[in-house]
């Protein structure tokens, strides 16, 4: 159980996913077929999902450009902005599990930069949990 005024969540970005009926080689879980050959389809984007540890709730951003760690920070404060004005004043700490990929690694410093800023935005701590240990 998370401890009061803690908010834990768990975050991951994945590949980059074409838009439209585009996919899969072709196939859908639906009964029509994508159009992976229409060469009209170019706009693709990454999704990053976030996940309430205590609540289970999934919080999901697309963005156009390949996951950095601006989309990464941006995608923590779309979160926070989503949150209800008592859940921010309620909440004392944000700690963020993480992979050690490079564009959130602890050593990365446009990362560390933007989350200093955000933590500095929204007056509270942040702590960044990586995994696999």
């Amino acid at each position: 159980m998370a401890s009061q005024g803690v908010k834990r969540w768990s975050m991951d970005g994945k590949a980059t996913v074409k838009i439209g009926e585009f996919s899969r080689g072709g196939r859908t879980r639906g009964d029509h077929r994508a159009r992976d050959h229409d060469l009209g389809g170019q706009e693709k984007y990454v999704p990053c999902g976030m996940v309430d540890e205590a609540s289970g709730a999934l919080h999901i951003t697309f963005g156009s450009s390949y996951k950095t760690s601006d989309f990464i920070v941006d995608t923590i404060e779309a979160k926070w902005e989503a949150m209800a004005e008592q859940e921010k004043a309620e909440t004392s700490l944000i700690q963020i599990k993480v992979d050690k990929g490079p564009e959130s690694s602890g050593r990365r410093t446009q990362c560390l930069a933007r989350m200093v800023q955000l933590a500095d935005l929204i007056n509270k701590p942040i702590q960044l949990l990586y995994y696999p240990p």
